[in-house]
């Protein structure tokens, strides 16, 4: 009986070391996630693929360092100048993802701040140069699709050796200042004005010649009729429309000689 505190004392504490390190070696790795190992005697080797979702076993004196590796979202505000000097200021946001075949590289080279090591250097650097192109109107106005998708593009070519994936960058505002802003609104006014007064000035232009084409087709129909009108079609006409007239029941016609054309005369009442 005096034996056995002594036999189970180190039965109890093995086990607790078991746990201990069975609870060390086993790492949890959420969805949307992914783990970069640090080995204590070696760092981290960039060549090795991530660790992935679920349960994973590593020795307890190793480490996992996590990272999200789904599409995330970081808004930025910058103000960079136009082709002119002005001030610009846009509100953009910025859609990304680590390389997940690369995550190892980018943690031994980059960190886990990446962000503002890599990615808004590279977006600020972007913006400066495209909108640097470009003049607050063309900014304001007919050229937003185009800069949007030049600063996307410049900005995929800086990151895309440094281990980060760009999948869209959106310009939500491109503030101007206020008085560029209202010249710029001025002249736009005046330009669909413009538009509108050409639109009905071609409008009027094309109903008159409307006009004067269905006029001329009028004049025309009535001179070929009048050139087909001989005496002797009118004295047929006339003498057709007089027996109609005879054979109402409610007209009295009396033909008393006939006109000058040769056309009877015809007096009648009903």
């Amino acid at each position: 009986m005096e034996k056995l505190p002594k036999i189970g004392l180190p039965i109890l504490v093995g086990v607790v070391a078991f746990i201990i390190i069975i609870s060390k070696s086993v790492v949890t790795i959420d969805s949307g996630h992914a783990g970069v190992l640090y080995k204590l005697n070696g760092g981290v080797d960039p060549n090795s693929a991530p660790l992935g979702e679920g349960i994973n076993f590593v020795a307890p004196w190793n480490s996992v360092i996590d990272y999200e590796v789904r599409q995330q979202e970081i808004p930025e505000k910058m103000t960079v100048l136009s082709s002119n000097g002005l001030d610009i200021k846009l509100d953009a946001s910025v859609l990304y993802q680590p390389d997940l075949k690369n995550l190892s590289r980018l943690h031994k080279e980059k960190g886990q701040n990446y962000l503002s090591r890599v990615l808004l250097p590279a977006i600020r650097s972007a913006a400066r140069s495209v909108v640097g192109r470009y003049t607050p109107e063309q900014l304001y106005s007919t050229k937003r699709d185009a800069i949007q998708q030049e600063i996307f593009e410049e900005t995929k070519r800086i990151v895309e050796s440094q281990y980060i994936q760009i999948n869209d960058i959106l310009i939500k505002d491109v503030t101007l200042p206020p008085t560029i802003k209202n010249a710029i609104e001025r002249k736009l006014k005046q330009e669909q004005e413009s538009l509108e007064y050409e639109f009905r000035l071609v409008s009027a232009q094309k109903e008159a010649e409307r006009q004067r084409i269905e006029a001329q087709g009028k004049a025309d129909a009535n001179r070929i009729l009048s050139a087909s009108l001989t005496d002797k079609i009118l004295q047929d006409k006339g003498i057709e429309a007089t027996n109609k007239l005879a054979e109402s029941e409610n007209s009295k016609v009396v033909i008393i000689g006939s006109g000058e054309s040769g056309m009877p005369i015809i007096l009648g009442n009903q």
